[in-house]
C-alpha cells in the first residue's frame, strides 16, 4: 500500500508466499530455505508505528545494508543471497514497482536471540545508567569502569561490548556479557563480542573519513549450517547513532542523521508514548528522509 506522498510504501501484500513477520519496518516472507526482506517506509518513536512514514527510508535502509555487507565481507559472513528482482522467484516479479531497491532475499538462519550492541562513545540508555550510577557513588555499568570525567556524548578510551537482550515488538533490556554468556552459552557469546567489535572498528574508522561519527551501532547474528554468519540489517540510521563530525561537541546531545525530526516534534506534543500515535506532519516527515538520504549520500557516496 502507498501513500500519498512520492515514493511511500506502508505495507506489502505478497499473496504468494507466507508473512512471518511484520515489524516496526520489515516485512519478511517465507520462502521456504530463505526469506523475502522488504524494508518499508514504517517508522517507530518511543517503539510506537507512527500512522505515515518517511518517503524513501526503506530504500535508503536497503541501500546501506548492501553497501555494507560488501564492504565487511572480509570480516564477517552475512545471509545476503540477492536484491536483484531478475534473480527473484518468477512470482515475485509482478510486485517489482513495490520491491525493487527496497527488498533483498536472504538465507534462513538460526538467529542468535540477543542485540549486539558496540558503543565508541557514551549516549542513549547507557549514559543514563551512567548517570543513576554516579548518584550512588559509581561509575560502573554493566562490569565497565567508565572514566570518571567523561561527559554525555564523550568517545570511550575503546570501543565496549554492550549486549541486550532481543524483543521485537518492545524495549531491550542492557544485560552483562556474563548475563549473555548465561544466556547463549560461553563460545557464542565470544564470537557475538569479537565479531561486533571488529565490524564497529573497521566501519567507524571508514566513517570518519566520511564526515561521520558511528557513536553506537547494532548487530545481530545467526548461524547457517553451523557458520557464523550477520543477518538482518547493518549499520543504517535505524540501527546505529550517526553524528556529524562537524558539529560534534561532547557535553550534550548531538544532531543526527536519523529520526531526529520525528522525536523532536512528538516532545512538543502533548502524547502519552503510546498507541495511537499521531500522524507526522509532510515537513517533519520529509526532513527525517533528508537525513537519511544525506547518511547514505555520504557513507556510500550514492
Amino acid at each position: 500500500m502507498k501513500t500519498n506522498m512520492t515514493d511511500t510504501v506502508l505495507t506489502t501484500d505478497i499473496k504468494e508466499f507466507p508473512l512471518m513477520v511484520r515489524g516496526k519496518v520489515r516485512d519478511v516472507y517465507d520462502l521456504d530455505d530463505r526469506l523475502l526482506f522488504v524494508a518499508s517506509d514504517r517508522i517507530s518513536a518511543f517503539d510506537v508505528v507512527m500512522p505515515n512514514g518517511i518517503p524513501g527510508k526503506g530504500k535508503v535502509l536497503t541501500a546501506m545494508s548492501l553497501f555494507w555487507f560488501d564492504f565487511l565481507r572480509d570480516v564477517v559472513d552475512n545471509h545476503l543471497v540477492t536484491a536483484n528482482i531478475d534473480e527473484y522467484p518468477d512470482p515475485l516479479r509482478k510486485y517489482e514497482d513495490v520491491l525493487e531497491g527496497r527488498s533483498m532475499i536472504v538465507t534462513k538462519a538460526e538467529r542468535i536471540d540477543c542485540e549486539c550492541i558496540v558503543r565508541g562513545y557514551i549516549s542513549g540508555s547507557m549514559w543514563k545508567e551512567l548517570k543513576a550510577a554516579r548518584k550512588e557513588g559509581s561509575n560502573t555499568v554493566h562490569g565497565f569502569d567508565f572514566p570518571p570525567d567523561i561527559m554525555e556524548s564523550g568517545k570511550l578510551p575503546k570501543a565496549i561490548f554492550t549486549p541486550s537482550t532481543k524483543n521485537d515488538f518492545g524495549h531491550d533490556e542492557n544485560i552483562s556479557y556474563m548475563q549473555l554468556v548465561d544466556l547463549i552459552g560461553e563460545e557464542t557469546a565470544a564470537l557475538c563480542r569479537d565479531k561486533s567489535l571488529a565490524i564497529y572498528t573497521k566501519a567507524a574508522d571508514y566513517a570518519l573519513t566520511r564526515g561521520i561519527i558511528i557513536a553506537d551501532t547494532k548487530f545481530e547474528f545467526g548461524f547457517k549450517d553451523g557458520r557464523f554468519i550477520l543477518i538482518d540489517e547493518v549499520l543504517s540510521p535505524d540501527s546505529s547513532r550517526f553524528w556529524p563530525v562537524s558539529e560534534y561537541k561532547e557535553g550534550q546531545g548531538q544532531p543526527s542523521f536519523d529520526k531526529q525530526p520525528v522525536r523532536d516534534y512528538l516532545d512538543k506534543l502533548d502524547w502519552d508514548k503510546k498507541p495511537p500515535a499521531p500522524a507526522l506532519p509532510d515537513e517533519v516527515a520529509k526532513a527525517s528522509a533528508d537525513r537519511y538520504r544525506e547518511a547514505q549520500r555520504l557513507l556510500t557516496g550514492k
